[in-house]
């Protein structure tokens, strides 16, 4: 297991924080998450991440998504830590596009299992890579807002964020 290194992202939903190690970023997760994600994803302790380039990029694409510019998306390589069907959920998550939404049921149809929506669910609530992987682009089939790490009322934030600057980036496009 590599060692782990971290670093904070001040954003305008609360602290966000991030693990990488020398083979690519593994969580942006929020505070609450600690708890369960560092002892899983670091037993040997975290170190201050001072120069790891896959933070720095990590911290340079939460800055232009926070700034508005969604469309930005550099290639961080990833430290991937879960089960192979998580890592295709995760995977299609990816996909969903800034200012689309799909559903548990879509992604689980998308996989060829569409009798797998609960484990779905489990899949993406097991995301470690908020926003990079935007599990908060996921909604339930009616459309509603369901569980989000960071909660639901960050999970609003960011819909609203997105569609406000997508929205604003298709004016401009015209």
């Amino acid at each position: 297991m590599q060692q782990m290194q971290f670093s904070k992202f001040r954003s305008p939903v609360g602290d966000i924080r991030m693990l990488a190690s020398e083979a690519g970023l593994a969580a942006v997760y929020f505070p609450a998450q600690a708890e369960f994600l560092e002892p899983r994803l670091a037993p040997n302790g975290l170190r201050k991440g001072h120069g790891n380039v896959f933070l720095l990029q990590a911290e340079a694409f939460l800055a232009c998504y926070f700034d508005g510019d969604l469309m930005y998306s550099p290639t961080i390589p990833l430290y991937w830590q879960g089960t192979l069907f998580q890592r295709q959920v995760w995977k299609a998550i990816a996909a969903i596009r800034p200012g689309d939404r799909s559903t548990y049921l879509d992604l689980a149809a998308g996989l060829g299992r569409p009798s797998a929506v609960r484990a779905v669910g489990r899949a993406v609530g097991a995301n470690p890579l908020s926003i990079v992987i935007p599990c908060h682009r996921v909604v339930g089939s009616d459309g509603r807002l369901t569980g989000y790490a960071g909660g639901l009322s960050v999970k609003r934030y960011l819909l609203g964020h997105e569609a406000r600057h997508c929205s604003e980036s298709r004016v401009h496009a015209v």
